[in-house]
């Protein structure tokens, strides 16, 4: 209780060092989150501040040491360490979420032969979002758009779109993924190519004579694209460090199913479908987010695998709740 006191009083502060950082645009690089002077003000007096997170000389990237000494790679990741660090609701966010996410997504990545770090490619892709759904109608986790979904088995249309499906779409991500991969041979590049295309990166290498991304002269957002991943993934690993204490009962929990229940007929109503179990349609549709519609017309009577939600976990006690990563809680 002590614990969790101080840190909300840290935040309380830190919010409020934030709002005058902000106003007065004084920023200034230092070793970690520094403040000076955060003083309440006193007459005509204000306050001065000066806060910046902390850029590493390196961060580890799919088992490859990244240098960040280079006035470069310096100035890009510091713009996206501020971004991460002062977007504090998005942040936090993909946080709690990772904690419900990252135990279903991490052993498909090493079913399917990709390296763990790309789990933070679904992260800035979508927050943890599973319902998240972009300006140009990209969708899920993963952020396919329409034909690139289903260039990879997705079944798209108005009653199911597995863009939406957690384990479908991780697959369907890693396929293309490990694509890329035999063409660059380095997962950061490979990450460069899934923001831009494929195309895109290799016209770069082959004119700017370079065979990585961290390298390249690219476009804006997807320069920006490979160190948020490097920012997600050096916040992640120790988010105290940028101002975001969490405890267990912060996060997310896993709400696992009771059970698989195979459907290969037509649907006239998911909502009543749901009643069968004991849940509501929301309860069903966040477990099942693919499903799009309230019936399946299901016309080749194809086969799916609905989760129906254990009722009781979904009354879950906070309290209870357990880090995936302890790194993010304070004890």
């Amino acid at each position: 209780m002590k614990t969790r006191t101080a840190a909300i009083i840290l935040a309380i502060i830190s919010t409020a060092c934030v709002a005058i950082a902000l106003s007065s645009a004084s920023i200034s690089p230092g070793n970690a989150i520094t403040t000076t002077n955060c003083k309440a003000p006193s007459g005509d007096r204000t306050p001065s501040i000066a806060l910046s997170p902390e850029v590493p000389d390196n961060v580890i990237f799919a088992g490859e040491k990244i240098t960040l000494t280079t006035q470069d790679r310096r100035e890009r990741m510091d713009r996206e360490m501020l971004a991460f660090t002062f977007s504090h609701i998005n942040t936090l966010l993909q946080i709690k979420r990772a904690n419900r996410l990252f135990p279903i997504i991490e052993p498909i990545l090493k079913e399917c032969g990709v390296h763990d770090d790309l789990k933070y490619l679904m992260i800035i892709e979508s927050n943890g979002d599973t319902e998240a759904i972009s300006t140009a109608k990209a969708g899920g986790l993963w952020q396919f758009i329409e034909s690139t979904g289903r260039s990879y088995g997705l079944e798209i249309n108005k009653e199911v779109d597995e863009r939406f499906h957690i384990e479908k779409a991780t697959r369907a991500a890693c396929e293309y993924l490990k694509e890329s991969y035999r063409t660059y041979r380095d997962w950061l590049t490979v990450a460069a190519s899934y923001n831009t295309g494929r195309g895109n990166v290799t016209k770069r290498i082959e004119s700017q004579k370079e065979n990585k991304a961290i390298n390249l002269k690219l476009l804006p957002e997807t320069s920006r694209y490979i160190f948020r991943l490097l920012a997600v993934k050096t916040i992640f690993s120790n988010p105290q460090k940028y101002g975001f204490y969490l405890q267990h009962s912060d996060l997310y929990p896993h709400i696992p199913h009771k059970e698989i229940v195979e459907v290969d007929s037509v649907v006239e109503n998911w909502g009543l479908f749901a009643k069968k179990y004991n849940i509501t349609y929301l309860q069903l549709r966040e477990a099942n987010p693919w499903i799009r519609g309230t019936s399946l017309t299901n016309k080749e009577m194809k086969k799916y695998e609905v989760k129906i939600p254990d009722s009781e976990a979904l009354e879950y006690n906070p309290e209870d709740t357990k880090a995936h990563d302890i790194r993010w809680v304070v004890e």
